[in-house]
């Protein structure tokens, strides 16, 4: 019997939709609602005050930054997770490359440290592995990639490109 049911909802089921509708319009306004001290009709229809635990202070810009990891530093390099090192380079400048050799089957991490004001690009030949990095006059800026190869590969190579005044450190393992 593959019928449609012609049940009408109950109640109950109107009224989580309703409530449901209400929830989602109140949402949906450009109104202030997430700011502090604002207050919020609820689906009840009662207001209420915003719990402050919703809108915490802005954290500054150094840590609302993803690449920015405390303790980090450009004077050696970093550690990888995974594996054995096959480069690594501490403290610095400009751009160089880094011959690996072979590398087999199985991820290759690369982990990137920088500071000063710049951005520092790291590929990975002839994988085709690059990403770039902000890097921050004052700080730190961190980065860790990984990827797992399919195939060796022969002759392999980490070239680092980086603005002049940026000094970086970096680990490559497998």
């Amino acid at each position: 019997m593959g019928g449609l049911s012609t049940r009408r909802p109950g109640r109950a089921a109107v009224l989580a939709v309703a409530c449901l509708a209400v929830a989602l319009s109140a949402g949906c306004t450009g109104g202030d609602k997430g700011s502090a001290g604002a207050e919020r009709t609820t689906a009840a229809g009662s207001t209420e005050s915003p719990d402050p635990s919703e809108n915490p202070p802005s954290p500054s810009p150094t840590t609302q930054r993803a690449e920015h990891v405390e303790g980090e530093t450009v004077t050696k390099a970093p550690q990888v997770v995974d594996g054995k090192v096959l480069a690594a380079v501490a403290d610095a400048r400009g751009g160089q490359v880094l011959p690996l050799g072979g590398l087999r089957s199985g991820p290759v991490s690369i982990a990137v440290n920088c500071q000063g004001k710049g951005t520092l690009t790291v590929e990975l030949r002839p994988v085709g592995l690059s990403f770039p990095l902000e890097c921050v006059a004052g700080e730190v800026s961190s980065t860790y990639n990984q990827i797992a190869l399919k195939n060796p590969r022969t002759d392999a190579v980490v070239q680092v490109t980086a603005s002049s005044g940026v000094r970086w450190a970096l680990s490559v393992g497998q």
